[in-house]
């Protein structure tokens, strides 16, 4: 139980940190439900030939996600925390039957605005409800290990969904699973789960910080301006989310297909599928406590770079299509390892503790809006160029975003005026 008298630290607050991992792991098995059978359901099944329409529920989730990312944590600051994490289970709720069942490709659409909101919220919440219970010499290890329990899960969903399909058929019994996952996701944050709010609060009254109480109350549209461009180091991290997320949406859209055309088939596809956020996930729990120990920068710079190149690989023709999809994902999971639970510490390390949940939403929302950006550019570069090329140009773009971390962020821990 959390003490009476807040107390920050990971060992002080074992017991509801490793709650919030197991609820992480119910989320990020729900976006799994997506990852490996969605595309080909609507080539095969409502026989959608544009790409962009193929990749219109990618799109739709990622837009939902990240403008529910940017008021999530003001939400979270009005009401609490556990009340805005139970909203998201319930939100939740319909969408396995909606994939499962649903008579046309609108269902489909529709049910990912029912996810992305449901992601928005719940993700958020076992995120800055982990922030608020341990030291900020920690932040990275909570981080990682909240990434990791959520796309651990993804990764097997992906792989367990690919699994089912291949045996039974695209639905809707690889979706069953979604259902188990929501019921056990709404009843843990319902009933065992504890608000942290108190914990930010007791930190508010102890922090030391360069900025006065009275300006560490800021509206949202300036911290929405800070995060997003004003502030250049907060800047720099915020594009390599979204590059980071424009190469996860054009997998997802652009994998199953492009692999399937290469004659691979589908329980081998999602083995590629659930390659990537496995290791992503599993490799955080090393990669966000290493970045509090040799910095930030000194992990990000080379994961973008690496993620470049495990999307070159895959178009390399070095190997099999089954052997270049699986080595380019495993790279393409260590690369996103390095990055993602460390932007997210920077943003933690440069604002107020204040300011943290919606700062946290503002960058959440570009990194997620990336999802929508990278189904896009893959719709319309696969109709001009065809898949090789776009994954080239992916690769080509996430390098560049590297590159302008490099330039751009400064490795160190004080806090700015953001």
């Amino acid at each position: 139980m959390l003490s009476s008298t807040p107390r920050l630290g990971l060992k002080y607050n074992r017991y509801q940190f490793t709650l919030l991992i197991l609820v992480n792991i119910l989320v990020g098995g729900m976006a799994g439900l997506e990852r490996t059978v969605v595309p080909i359901i609507g080539m095969e099944e409502f026989k959608i030939s544009s790409d962009i329409m193929v990749f219109s529920f990618i799109i739709t989730f990622g837009v939902v996600k990240a403008v529910t990312n940017l008021v999530s944590g003001v939400l979270a600051d009005i009401y609490s925390r556990k009340l805005i994490l139970v909203i998201g289970w319930l939100v939740a709720l319909p969408v396995p039957f909606m994939l499962g069942w649903g008579p046309s490709w609108n269902w489909i659409l529709l049910s990912n605005v029912l996810l992305g909101i449901s992601q928005g919220l719940t993700w958020s919440m076992t995120l800055n409800m982990k922030i608020d219970l341990v030291t900020p010499q920690e932040r990275g290890l909570a981080m990682g290990l909240n990434e990791a329990a959520g796309y651990s899960a993804v990764g097997l969903t992906a792989m367990l969904t690919g699994y089912l399909a291949s045996v039974y058929g695209l639905r809707p019994q690889p979706f069953y699973i979604g259902i188990a996952y929501a019921v056990t996701g709404i009843l843990t944050s319902a009933y065992l789960i504890n608000d942290t709010g108190k914990y930010t609060r007791s930190e508010l009254v102890n922090t030391r910080s360069k900025t006065s109480g009275k300006s560490a109350k800021r509206s949202l549209g300036w911290i929405f301006r800070q995060v997003s461009y004003k502030n250049k180091k907060l800047q720099a991290v915020t594009q390599a989310g979204l590059v980071n997320n424009m190469n996860d949406g054009m997998s997802w859209g652009v994998f199953p297909i492009f692999f399937m055309k290469m004659g691979v088939d589908l329980e081998e596809i999602g083995w590629i599928r659930a390659v990537y956020p496995l290791i992503w996930g599993i490799a955080q729990v090393v990669t966000g406590p290493l970045s509090d120990k040799i910095g930030r920068k000194q992990l990000i710079v080379p994961g973008m770079f690496i993620q470049a190149g495990g999307l070159f690989l895959i178009t390399g023709q070095l190997f099999t299509p089954l052997t270049s999809g699986l080595l380019g994902s495993a790279l393409l999971g260590i690369g996103t390892a390095m990055v993602y639970p460390t932007l997210m510490a920077v943003v933690s390390d440069s604002v107020h503790p204040a300011r943290r949940a919606s700062s946290l939403g503002v960058y959440r929302f570009w990194r997620d809006m990336g999802y929508a950006v990278g189904a896009l550019f893959a719709g319309i570069t696969a109709n001009m160029l065809g898949f090789d090329w776009t994954i080239r140009l992916t690769a080509i773009i996430t390098a560049l975003s590297g590159i302008y971390v490099w330039v751009h962020l400064k490795e160190n821990k004080e806090q700015t005026t953001a």
